[in-house]
């Protein structure tokens, strides 16, 4: 096992003249993604970025974003994709937490954060990237070294960043590729943004064997014609996305009006449960694997299953399946006992995809609980049930409600807030429960706006209601089953 970045330098040796990513701005072979990835290598060099360093890389999908994220880990140093639509201040927080080096960020984004960074952090602009010198930067680093930081939703507020190494990311990576097949012909979709950890399997699958990658750009993640055409017109051949993606491409964007691609021989999902309904018509319409991934980000994939014609019999959402990426995967009843077939608990994975901890904190050692409960099943495998706390994934993003609540109260009007997700699949939408202060009233419109200057857009609520008071059990806390029940007409 290498170094994550030794699979795009390897595939570069291997495949120059093979198209590695394309983007909406084009496409880079695999000789000009080196060339790239190594001028701007030296540049963060220059800018005094090194082993160990952080490097914040906020910018919308791109072929530069790709380069960049290369040339960090060629420094030895540690990226952190920010999605380009991550409003300005929740950007400078997560600069703050991690103690950025470099700030990768177009010019007109990069005056929004200088005010609230220390004077020696650097910005470099991705949209100039300098011609640099041809020797090569490949710094040895350490297999327990830190690769990437993803940050997601924190129960008080703050937004955690998961430490993800490069042990980690290549034992997930790894057994993708063993159990994908992937060859240099094939084509992969990156429908996922890469702050989110499906992106990793898009990405470095791809480099493994010198295949592409083909980034579906933000605005179209969820417009299901342009979706559809971009799987015919690209001739992919994998395809991994949240289950809502590809339902809305069955619903709305006339997948199921065409006969399958003859290319596609591949299509994963993960994020959330898939509809059984749902996923019988898209066995019906391709014969194409059909592969379920589950793992939070903490773990990355760490089981997964792929689908038969039983499953399709069945009334729920097929199994999570069985330990993956050479994980350890087992449920624990709660009497702490290991549960056996036919029993419930929670899902504890412990091994070599397992995050290092979060930045800023203790390191995590042994296993990780997941919070999610499931159902062992006859054979070994596991059925998801669902989550212990307040976590909850709203199409595919994971979102603890606690942050949103946070944001919600801090605005000045506001003195308490509850929020719920109803519905399910692309259907699911996060409504918020307030309690005003005393003679304030905030409109919807207003709440939106305070909330979309603090989180990114899947974490802004859909529907707000006015209460008087929440809800409260008898030990005090907020009763969130009789949320609904106090529903009154929602706010305009």
């Amino acid at each position: 096992m290498n170094s994550l970045h030794d699979l795009m330098i390897t595939a570069a040796a291997r495949h120059p003249g093979r198209l590695a990513v394309a983007g909406h701005e084009g496409g880079l072979r695999y000789a000009e993604l080196d060339l790239m990835a190594n001028a701007l290598a030296h540049r963060m060099r220059e800018l005094g970025a090194g082993r160990g360093d952080r490097v914040l890389i906020w910018d919308d999908k791109s072929c530069a974003v790709v380069a960049a994220m290369q040339a960090v880990l060629r420094l030895g140093a540690v990226y952190i994709p920010v999605d380009a639509a991550t409003p300005a201040a929740r950007v400078a927080t997560m600069a703050q937490d991690c103690a950025a080096r470099v700030v990768c960020a177009a010019r007109d984004q990069s005056g929004h954060l200088r005010p609230h960074l220390p004077d020696d952090t650097r910005f470099l602009d991705l949209a100039a990237i300098p011609a640099g010198p041809a020797t090569p930067v490949n710094e040895t680093v350490a297999l327990d070294d830190l690769a990437y930081i993803l940050y997601t939703s924190g129960s008080t507020g703050q937004p955690k960043g998961v430490s993800i190494s490069h042990r980690n990311a290549r034992a997930f990576v790894d057994w993708a590729a063993t159990l994908l097949g992937v060859t240099a012909e094939d084509r992969l979709a990156n429908h996922a943004p890469f702050t989110f950890d499906l992106s990793v399997l898009d990405l470095y699958v791809a480099f493994s064997a010198g295949a592409s990658v083909h980034l579906v750009p933000s605005e179209l993640a969820y417009a299901p014609a342009q979706l559809t055409e971009f799987l015919y017109r690209r001739q992919i051949s994998i395809w991994y996305s949240v289950p809502s993606a590809l339902i809305l491409m069955m619903s709305s964007g006339g997948l199921l009006r065409r006969p399958a691609p003859e290319p596609l021989r591949a299509v994963l999902f993960a994020g959330e449960p898939f509809p059984i309904s749902q996923l019988r018509r898209l066995a019906a319409w391709t014969d194409a694997r059909l592969i379920n991934l589950y793992g939070p980000t903490e773990t990355n994939v760490c089981t997964g299953h792929e689908v038969v014609a039983d499953d399709l019999a069945r009334d729920r959402p097929v199994p999570i399946g069985t330990a993956a990426s050479g994980d350890t995967v087992w449920v624990r009843t709660t009497k702490g006992t290991a549960a056996g077939p036919g029993e419930e608990g929670e899902l504890v994975v412990e091994g070599p995809t397992v995050m290092r901890g979060y930045w800023g904190r203790e390191p995590h050692r042994g296993p990780y609980s997941t919070g999610d409960l499931v159902r062992v099943l006859d054979d070994g495998s596991f059925d998801y049930l669902g989550r212990r706390d307040h976590m909850v994934k709203v199409r595919g993003h994971r979102i603890e409600l606690g942050e949103v609540e946070a944001v919600l109260t801090a605005h000045p009007a506001i003195s308490e807030a509850a929020v719920t997700v109803t519905g399910s699949g692309i259907g699911a939408r996060l409504e918020a429960f307030i309690v005003s202060q005393a003679g304030k009233e905030p409109s919807l419109l207003e709440l939106k706006r305070h909330c979309a200057e603090r989180l990114p857009r899947y974490m802004i609520v859909d529907e707000v209601n006015l209460l008087p008071c929440l809800p409260r059990t008898r030990t005090g806390k907020t009763d969130r089953s009789a949320l609904g029940t106090s529903r009154p007409s929602p706010m305009a």
